[in-house]
């Protein structure tokens, strides 16, 4: 199991927190509630909120993100406790939060141009399942379990799961999969495409971070636009816009560091080194 460093906390107002720490490039942002499988409580959320946004900030220093967390868990989705004290209060006040915390942590963390990691472990439920969704590339240990969990509690879907988990497992499956809410595991994620890798057990950190330094080494402005360019796409892009925005993001690379160092790397048959630039 990868041991993250202390580093700094995003919230610590519950007695709990997101960490945040720099390693070789990597923002590591860790999910620390382990004795409630990281439910996600006001303090869970607005602590993820601020981390993202502080790597959005960080600059140069930051050229890749792993989301991982503390457990045996990654995250079992909305802390319900929480939810059902909201609920006694009024239903209005009980579903602000998505509106007013979800949506804003969900949007932060798909406006990042850095590739994104996470590393699952454990359950990865509902809303927890949104934010893995978040990430460009997901690490699940063998024993990982998922599910969409919403219609168990009569609700449809937030975190943007009805449109990620369409655009990863195709509208078909996906509907299945929120309507009937049944749990699946680690093997069919990767069948289906939800997950990249599929590890031991307790290894899902190690791979992660690992696969998060390779990206933190590599050319970080060609995948931004990489980002941007799929997200035209799956945002309905016609061929045309996708072939002239593709055309703009070319000219924009050419003219940085990056892809002339490299080209000229490739004809000395050198490997080569990138900037970000």
């Amino acid at each position: 199991m990868a041991v993250i460093p202390p580093g700094t906390a995003a919230s610590d107002e519950a007695g709990h927190s997101v960490g945040y720490t720099v390693d070789s490039g990597v923002a590591v942002l860790e999910l620390r509630r382990p004795s409630a499988g990281n439910a996600l409580d006001e303090s869970l959320r607005s602590g993820l909120l601020a981390a993202v946004r502080r790597v959005a900030g960080d600059g140069d220093p930051v050229r890749s993100v792993l989301l991982t967390a503390q457990g045996r868990n990654f995250c079992v989705g909305q802390d319900l406790k929480e939810h059902a004290e909201a609920l006694e209060r009024g239903p209005e006040q009980a579903f602000a939060v998505v509106r007013d915390e979800y949506n804003p942590l969900v949007e932060a963390l798909h406006a990042l141009r850095l590739p994104v990691v996470v590393a699952i472990e454990g359950a990865c439920v509902g809303a927890g399942l949104g934010l893995a969704l978040c990430a460009d590339l997901r690490i699940a240990s063998a024993g990982a379990r998922f599910s969409t969990a919403f219609t168990g509690i009569g609700l449809a879907a937030d975190s943007g799961l009805s449109l990620s988990l369409s655009q990863a497992v195709g509208p078909s499956r996906a509907a299945a999969l929120l309507l009937l809410g049944d749990r699946f595991d680690a093997g069919s994620a990767e069948r289906w495409g939800l997950v990249h890798r599929v590890v031991p057990d307790g290894q899902a950190t190690d791979e992660g971070l690992a696969l998060a330094r390779r990206l933190a080494t590599g050319p970080t402005s060609a995948y931004g636009e990489v980002k941007a360019l799929l997200r035209d796409a799956a945002a309905g892009a016609g061929l045309s816009a996708v072939l002239e925005r593709e055309a703009a993001a070319q000219e924009r690379l050419g003219a940085g560091r990056d892809h002339r160092a490299a080209v000229r790397s490739f004809l000395a048959k050198e490997k080569p080194s990138f900037e970000g630039r």
